[in-house]
């Protein structure tokens, strides 16, 4: 399992309209058919790091992972999301513990990169500590 925790924090005068798109995009998104499991909403803020959202999805593994990465919606769901994000930090954990899983997951987001370099340019526009290499 390869699970994919992303917060995150909405620029400022983003309109609650536009915040409900936003997330109703990820929730879409979040239930293509490679995901096994995810949950999107408000995040806890333990501690206050100024987060105000968390998005979390979970796939069985690399080829689902892929897969996910290309789904259509998903691809078209970003463009809606990423120019609303201020803010976006991530942890990404696999329970493979093959070694080379990180570099293979980073592969993965280095391909998406090269066949959607605006993808790459929208996601470069975000403060992302801590968030080299895969995506949302």
């Amino acid at each position: 399992m390869i699970v994919n925790i992303l917060r995150f924090s909405f620029k400022d005068g983003t309109t609650e309209e536009d915040k409900e798109k936003v997330l109703a995009t990820m929730r879409r998104t979040a239930s293509l058919e490679p995901v096994a499991f995810s949950a999107v909403g408000e995040d806890l803020r333990l501690p206050d790091d100024g987060y105000t959202h968390t998005y979390v999805a979970g796939v069985a593994d690399l080829a689902a992972l892929e897969r996910y990465m290309h789904e259509p919606d998903h691809i078209n769901g970003d463009d809606v999301i990423l120019p609303h994000i201020e803010k976006l930090g991530g942890v990404r954990m696999s329970d493979d513990l093959d070694p080379g899983t990180s570099g293979e997951v980073a592969a993965l987001h280095g391909k998406k990169v090269a066949m959607y370099p605006e993808w790459g340019r929208l996601l470069d526009a975000i403060s992302v500590p801590g968030l080299a290499g895969p995506e949302s």
